[in-house]
């Protein structure tokens, strides 16, 4: 069993350190800061890495949308996690750094 584990720890830790991180997929051109407070993906066929850096950089930021929506939520005055995202988009875009691909709504990708 821990020889199981063992090995299985092995083979994972190389692929964590080959895993592309936002900031590298960011310079890199892959991925970018979209108007909807979400990354999402410059090229039209991502890989599969690039999708699912996309993933889970967005999961984490829906969980901290949500968390805020519900926070800052009334009964008078509702939030949604979509709210909070687009609400939040501008101050994104203002702390990326140069040559960070920016989309608005209604646009196309453009490089900060």
């Amino acid at each position: 069993m821990v020889r199981r584990l063992v090995c299985a720890f092995l083979i994972l830790v190389p692929m964590a350190a080959f895993a592309l991180t936002l900031d590298e997929a960011r310079q890199q051109g892959l991925v970018g800061e979209d108007w909807t407070g979400y990354v999402a993906a410059v090229s039209p066929n991502p890989s599969k890495e690039v999708q699912a850096l996309v993933t889970e950089v967005n999961d984490k930021r829906r969980a901290v949308y949500e968390k805020v929506a519900r926070e800052t939520s009334t009964e008078k005055d509702p939030v949604t996690a979509d709210d909070v995202a687009k609400i939040g988009a501008p101050k994104v875009f203002d702390k990326a750094a140069p040559g960070t691909y920016l989309r608005l709504q209604g646009e196309a990708w453009k490089k900060k």
